[in-house]
C-alpha cells in the first residue's frame, strides 16, 4: 500500500481519461460514468468562465489512484465525483481530494457545497461529515441501474468547515 507522500494532486486533463475511466469502472461497475460524461465535465475547466474543477491523484509511477470533480455555479458548489483506488483507502487521499474541491469552491465564492452519496457508502459519509457536511435529504433510486438511493449532504460554509478540519 502506498502512503500519501508518493501521490501528487494535479489538474485532471483529457489525456488522463483512459486511466480515470478504468478506475471508474473498477470502483463503480454498475453506474460508472461514460467517456462522454467525463469529456463534457473536463471541457468546462480551462476557460475564463469555467464552472468545473477536476483533480487527479497520481503516483510517481504514473498510476492514477484517485480523482474528484466540482461544479461551481452561482454561489453553489456541487461535488460531481470523488473516487479513490481501493488500495489507497485509509491513506487520507479522499480527504486530500475533498480538501482540493472545497478550496476550489471557496475560490469560486461558493456559500454552500452539495453532494450525493450512496446510502450504503458509510465510509464516504463519515468523510463528508468530518468536513462539516450534513444530511438534508434522500434521492430515491438515484444510482441506476441498481436503483440505490442517494443521501444528499450539504456544507453550509465550505471555507469555515475546511478551516475547522485543519485547525479543530
Amino acid at each position: 500500500m502506498s502512503g500519501p507522500d508518493d501521490v501528487a494532486l494535479r489538474e485532471l486533463r483529457w489525456w488522463d481519461l483512459d486511466r480515470v475511466i478504468a478506475l471508474e469502472e473498477e470502483l463503480f461497475p454498475e453506474d460508472a460514468w461514460s467517456r462522454g460524461m467525463f469529456w463534457s465535465e473536463i471541457a468546462d475547466t480551462r476557460h475564463p468562465a469555467a464552472t468545473r474543477t477536476y483533480v487527479a491523484a497520481e503516483r510517481a509511477d504514473g498510476r492514477i489512484v484517485g480523482y474528484a470533480g466540482l461544479a461551481a455555479v452561482a454561489g453553489t458548489g456541487d461535488v460531481q465525483t470523488i473516487a479513490v483506488a481501493r488500495d489507497h483507502w485509509g491513506t487520507g487521499l479522499g480527504a486530500r481530494l475533498l480538501t482540493a474541491l472545497l478550496r476550489a469552491a471557496t475560490a469560486a465564492e461558493c456559500h454552500e457545497v452539495l453532494l450525493e452519496v450512496r446510502v450504503d457508502n458509510a465510509r464516504a459519509q463519515r468523510l463528508y461529515q468530518r468536513f462539516g457536511f450534513e444530511p438534508i435529504g434522500i434521492r430515491k433510486g438515484y444510482y441506476q441501474p441498481g436503483n440505490v438511493d442517494a443521501l444528499v449532504m450539504r456544507s453550509a460554509d465550505p471555507a469555515q468547515n475546511l478551516a475547522e478540519e485543519f485547525h479543530g
